[in-house]
């Protein structure tokens, strides 16, 4: 394993000016991430310099077999965690050979929304938390939990510390420092409140950016977990009973609710929300009916609502932004699985475009 290990650790810029382009995308289920890597004749830092790429569409249920190429373009490039070196991780999005985004390319119609003048002058910041939970490999249970029981009930886990209360650290902390290499905003991590279950933060972002970093942060953490043989799941409820979902709490401020007296930008912004709440629902993940029960810090499913430092609303507005007149507002209702450029964009569209 030590030459295995010396051949992983390689600086391929000791040896030559050639760097690997490492080009991920989503798959057809739309939360699943595709990657390959190229070889590249040298450094890499604008996206629009990287050339176009392939792939077999049929093998990721996003083409049939009979016209199974799809096109990636290129669209940010982050500095590689695992490589290192001048290499490059390449967040892509996926079109037919005639150039239409495919039905699980969200990233073109999130970038139409961003590029909006009237929603480009607002400058939406995005602040994503990205819940997840560590599964054993073999028995697709939680880390640290004993086969087939359960740990003691919830309430010393939430940022807990010890070997009886935090599970997967190593995993989590690895994943923090990769996506600081990266060149990712990540803002901070924590233990969440049922076992085994983490939560990293993305932002603040700007615009697509929000979904382009998220993406790649899920990406790395993906193959952290594969060299950890351990699995990840973005499920938003991966244990029935009395224990936490999972979320991807999305905090949300323009321009206009940072300034002084953006509290009533504020207020707009989560009126427009509520009106539209069904419309948000149908897009925020999968199964998040399981998760948004009323219980265990969420608003129920079929009702909007919102409240001061209220975790069980659906938005919940900070008690410094209310003490400030002005700051940004959580929209607690996405679920773990959700695609970041639907959220973001979603959000801006609603709050910015959409005249009731």
């Amino acid at each position: 394993m030590s030459a295995l290990n010396d051949i992983i650790n390689l600086n391929l810029s000791e040896t030559t000016d050639k760097i690997i382009a490492e080009y991920i995308w989503i798959g057809g289920s739309g939360i699943d991430l595709r990657s390959k890597a190229r070889t590249l004749a040298g450094p890499v830092t604008d996206p629009a310099k990287l050339p176009k790429w392939n792939y077999d569409g049929s093998s990721t249920d996003q083409a049939p077999g009979h016209d199974s190429e799809v096109i990636l373009y290129p669209q940010a490039v982050f500095k590689d965690p695992f490589r290192r070196g001048n290499n490059i991780l390449v967040m892509c999005d996926a079109y037919t050979p005639a150039g239409e985004p495919i039905p699980t390319n969200k990233r073109f119609a999130a970038a139409k929304v961003f590029s909006h003048p009237d929603v480009a002058a607002k400058e939406p910041w995005y602040g994503i938390e990205q819940e997840y939970t560590l599964l054993q490999k073999d028995v697709r249970w939680p880390v640290g939990w004993p086969v087939g029981g359960f740990p003691g009930p919830q309430g010393p886990y939430y940022c807990g510390v010890g070997a009886d209360k935090a599970f997967g650290r190593d995993i989590v902390d690895s994943h923090y420092k990769a996506c600081l290499y990266a060149g990712i905003n990540i803002g901070g991590i924590n233990c969440e409140v049922m076992p085994s279950q983490w939560e990293f933060q993305v932002g603040p972002s700007v615009g697509i950016s929000a979904g382009d970093q998220t993406w790649v942060a899920r990406y790395i953490l993906e193959r952290i977990t594969e060299i950890a043989g351990v699995v990840l799941s973005f499920d938003p409820k991966p244990i029935k009973g009395d224990w936490n979902g999972a979320g991807a709490h999305t905090n949300y401020s323009t321009k206009s609710m940072r300034e002084d007296g953006g509290l009533g930008a504020i207020k707009k912004a989560i009126e427009k929300l509520g009106l539209r709440h069904k419309h948000h629902i149908a897009a925020y993940g999968e199964g998040n009916e399981r998760r948004l029960t009323g219980h265990h810090e969420t608003a129920d499913i079929n009702t909007f609502s919102w409240g001061v430092a209220n975790r069980g609303a659906s938005i919940r507005l900070g008690r410094d932004t209310e003490k400030a007149g002005k700051g940004y507002f959580e929209d607690r209702r996405p679920a773990s699985n959700m695609d970041p450029y639907v959220v973001t964009s979603m959000i801006a569209e609603t709050t910015i475009l959409w005249k009731p």
